[in-house]
């Protein structure tokens, strides 16, 4: 049964695929009324999404607004909806991306207009769907849907190597999900044979944790494997990362903000939602490789995006780097290190979003995304270098800007489990400042050529579509509490089905440390009223000691209190 609630959240998910259907009845030649129809739509959905956001209970790590359908009876499959504080944040993410990338295709699209404002209301309730399900099948349905919307995307809309980007894109996330269909599978007929039912519930397959873990410990691997490979793809960690660079550079601006903000996402939401309550013992067993790769990641992303010659790869590098500390984030599986992992995602979804779009503009205008075909921009388009370089320090962690939360939060959980890590992690950081800033530092302040001098500045519907991501950036990197709330018991949650009895091990330590300091304050105290005297001042009365420092809070509300 659903109730008011959960169809509202039903209606802003499949508002766009419905918008979709709509405008299959318009004639083709009708643009304005696929760009404002297409438009109107995701406002309309965003705007539906935000009830949730002032109504989600931010003390509960329940799923909220839960509905259920017997959909497959058989096969224990269910329409099964609902969404915890982690989900929340996803949605309202991909509600909020959608109309700006609808907004940024009025010029850039020229072609077709019609089967690409289609595709991309399409994507967008596959993406949202994502998010919401509590299904496994459902999930891997709506996981698998949204391949074949941004394979058109790129395919038909993309630069001249579309097609090979396109293919090497559908490729690479199809293997990673059918290896993830295997694992899900396996798990599926273990639960039979354990309980004699079939269940396609999230729920149902978290509770099966205990079963797996008696399960041996090649059979654990193996399935932790089959999950890490396709999450891994979709973030993309290394050395899975090799079709991002292509399918940004081809894809038309609106995928490539679509793919860095909401996708890589879902390679992210994956792991926090599947592998690490699923499997956890696993998960332990291959931290090692994982730190490792993310951490090769960091450096490496850096790295390769310094050389980089055309503006658009060197942002896409970029991701690699980003996303390999959130990576690393997860991985340390402390609150800290969650909160930072999950809270840098969103952050990296409006920085790195922002960053496309600025390449976007400047494509438009001269069909080039060369660095060294850009120079003096900030004298012809002031208004664009503002808001590019706010864009820049976003992403490379500004204070005062949503990166830099992330960053810190991240270097904190991650510093408490495994301290070396961290310390490589930094280097990552700071080569990401080198790129970022050198890279505007060229196209805003190098010398100017008569092309550039001549160059548009902002319209006013670019400004109004960059308005929100720098409003958000702002917002979140001045004032995190509000998010870190939302994720603040989920995450707890999270960390005991990983471990459990950690924080009653941190509450302990805690205790431990306080006793500690009493029992120090005790052996100083008679000392100090020994020596007053003797210092020319009165001995304190007895009694009178300073009570003990509280305990430090142990469950990690990171950089927002």
């Amino acid at each position: 049964m659903f109730t008011a609630n959960t169809t509202l959240m039903l209606v802003a998910t499949f508002l766009p695929l419905l918008g979709a259907l709509v405008l299959l009845l318009v004639p083709k030649d009708q643009r304005r009324i696929f760009e404002i129809g297409s438009l109107l739509v995701m406002i309309v959905s965003f705007l539906l999404s935000v009830i949730f956001w002032f109504g989600y209970d931010r003390a509960s790590d329940a799923v909220q607004w839960a509905g259920a359908w017997n959909w497959i009876p058989s096969l224990g499959v269910k329409f099964s909806v609902g969404m915890d504080g982690i989900s929340l944040l996803l949605w309202l993410l991909t509600t909020f991306i959608g109309p700006i990338a609808i907004a940024c295709s009025f010029k850039s699209i020229e072609t077709r207009h019609k089967e690409y404002y289609i595709w991309m209301l399409v994507l967008q309730t596959a993406m949202l769907g994502v998010f919401i399900t509590q299904d496994m099948f459902l999930f891997y349905l709506f996981w698998e849907v949204m391949l074949v919307p941004m394979y058109f995307l790129i395919a038909i809309w993309g630069g001249p190597q579309k097609l090979y980007a396109a293919i090497k894109l559908f490729l690479y996330t199809l293997a990673g999900g059918v290896l993830m269909l295997v694992a899900i599978l396996a798990i599926y007929f273990l639960q039979y044979k354990t309980t004699g039912s079939y269940d396609f519930s999230l729920a149902s397959f978290q509770a099966m944790a205990p079963v797996i873990a008696q399960q041996s410990k090649t059979y654990q691997i193996l399935m932790a494997l089959a999950f890490f490979v396709g999450f891994a793809i979709k973030v993309p960690m290394f050395p899975f990362h090799t079709w991002l660079p292509d399918a940004h550079v081809q894809a038309p601006t609106a995928g490539s903000v679509i793919l860095a903000a909401i996708l890589l996402k879902m390679g992210t939401y994956g792991f926090v939602r599947f592998l690490l309550p699923i499997l956890p013992n696993a998960t332990k067993d291959l931290m090692p490789w994982m730190v490792g790769l993310s951490l090769i990641g960091i450096i490496y992303g850096a790295l390769v995006a310094m050389i980089q010659k055309d503006m658009k790869k060197l942002v896409a590098y970029s991701s690699v780097s980003h996303l390999g500390l959130c990576m690393l984030g997860l991985f340390a599986l402390n609150p800290y290190g969650i909160k930072g992992g999950l809270f840098q995602m969103i952050n990296h979804g409006i920085s790195t979003s922002g960053l496309f779009l600025a390449v976007g503009i400047v494509y438009e205008r001269r069909h080039t995304r060369m660095i060294a075909d850009f120079g003096g921009l900030s004298k012809s388009m002031p208004v664009y270098a503002t808001i590019f370089m706010i864009m820049t320090m976003s992403s490379l962690g500004l204070p005062l800007l949503n990166g830099f939360i992330g960053e810190g939060v991240i270097l904190m959980g991650s510093f408490q489990a495994f301290p070396w890590a961290a310390v490589v992690a930094v280097l990552g950081i700071i080569l990401g400042a080198a790129y970022l800033l050198w890279m505007y530092q060229r196209v805003m302040f190098g010398p100017i050529t008569a092309v550039n001098e001549k160059m548009e500045d902002l319209s006013l519907r670019e400004v109004l579509y960059f308005a929100p991501l720098v409003v958000v950036a702002f917002w979140i990197g001045m004032y995190p509490k509000p998010v870190m709330d939302v994720m603040d018991a989920p995450v707890r949650k999270l960390v005991e089905q990983v471990t459990p009895g950690f924080h009653a091990a941190q509450a302990l330590a805690a205790q431990q440390a306080a006793a500690a300091k009493i029992g120090m304050k005790g052996m100083v105290a008679p000392a100090l009223h020994e020596a007053a005297p003797a210092a020319g001042h009165e001995a304190a009365p007895a009694g009178h000691e300073a009570p003990a420092a509280p305990a430090p809070e142990t469950h990690g509300h990171g950089g927002g209190h």
